[in-house]
Formats: structure tokens, C-alpha cells, sequence
């Protein structure tokens, strides 16, 4: 399958085959470990209200990446992802940096290999991962073969940190690899 083939079906179908990815951008790579879907009937996402300025990115075309800024600091990307006619996005969670380790160093700091890229916030650090990117193109994903995406074992469960449609199993993550980050439910009001 192509990356425009999986892109334009339901987020929760297509995130899962992002598990193994390499994604790519200015001299780093990291292999795609923790993925979250997001859909246009799903109040946990961005587009469930409908298009906003800040949210229009997710009602374009797939392929192209929605940057937004959270809690005053960090930067988190999705992939936007959708049938069309239907916004959605692939939260990118966390990654295996593989190739770009010493720029990566210098944007993250000293910190274990497994954390370089673990959580949302920290990817889009390693990556480099702006505002400036928001509504972008220019990165590269590289679909892990079929042979070698079948022998990776997807876990499914809720995702992190939402109060909304936070039970929807639709956090993907490779078991047991050490650079995904640790489930948080949302605190409570």
C-alpha cells in the first residue's frame, strides 16, 4: 500500500500501518513507535467543533502535517489523514531516533536514547518540528515493508491525557518497545 492509499481512509484504520515508519526531516529519522488517531466524529479531536483557523490543516488534504502549540511550551504534529470530505489526523507519539543522534542531542540534551523521542512534545524536538511546519509537506515517510510490518506486535488502547472519548482504543503502540511513552489518563477535574 501507498502512503497516499493509506492516508485517505479513517485515521483509526490507517495509524496502526504507521507503527514501524520512518519519518524523516532535516538530517533525523526516527522509526514511528506510538501513534494516536484522531476523526471529525471524535470529540477528543481538534476538528470534532468544526474547521477553525487553528485547525484547518486537519480538513485539507491528507499527507500534509497539523502543528499546534500546547500548555504554553510544547509543539505536537499530526498527520492529517482522512477519507475525503472528512477531516482527521494520526497524533505522532513517539519514535526511535535512527539516524540524526548528535543533532538530536543537541536540541534535547543529555537524555537516554529511549527518551530522545518518547512522548509527543519530544518528537516534534528531535524532528525540529515547528509552528512553522503547520499545513507542510516537507518530511518524508517511508511505510515499513509489508513482511516486516506483520511481525510487529501492535498494541491498541486508550488514549493519553483526554477527558473526551478518552476509552476509544485508538492509542497504537509496538509492544514492549522501550522508547513508548507510559499511558496517563487525564486528571480529573
Amino acid at each position: 500500500m501507498s502512503l497516499a492509499d493509506l492516508l485517505n481512509q479513517r485515521s483509526e484504520v490507517a495509524a496502526p500501518r504507521l507503527l514501524g515508519a520512518r519519518l524523516s526531516y532535516h538530517g533525523v529519522k526516527v522509526r514511528l513507535t506510538e501513534v494516536e488517531a484522531y476523526a471529525a466524529d471524535d470529540p477528543g479531536s481538534h476538528a470534532f467543533r468544526g474547521e477553525t483557523n487553528r485547525n484547518r490543516v486537519m480538513f485539507g488534504p491528507p499527507g500534509r502535517l497539523y502543528v499546534y502549540f500546547t500548555y504554553g511550551m510544547h509543539h505536537c504534529a499530526n498527520l492529517v489523514c482522512h477519507p475525503p470530505g472528512e477531516p482527521g489526523g494520526i497524533l505522532l507519539r513517539a519514535g526511535e531516533v535512527i539516524e540524526g543522534t548528535e543533532t538530536v542531542r543537541e536540541r534535547r540534551g543529555p537524555v537516554r536514547d529511549a527518551d530522545l523521542a518518547r512522548g509527543p512534545a519530544r518528537l516534534c524536538s528531535a524532528l525540529g518540528i515547528d509552528l512553522t511546519m503547520n499545513g507542510t509537506g516537507d518530511f518524508e515517510v517511508d511505510l515499513a515493508p509489508e513482511e516486516t510490518w506483520s511481525r510487529i506486535d501492535v498494541a491498541a488502547g486508550p488514549r493519553v491525557g483526554l477527558r473526551l472519548a478518552a476509552e476509544r482504543p485508538w492509542r497504537f503502540w509496538i509492544a514492549g518497545d522501550p522508547t513508548v511513552s507510559r499511558y496517563r489518563p487525564a486528571k480529573k477535574l
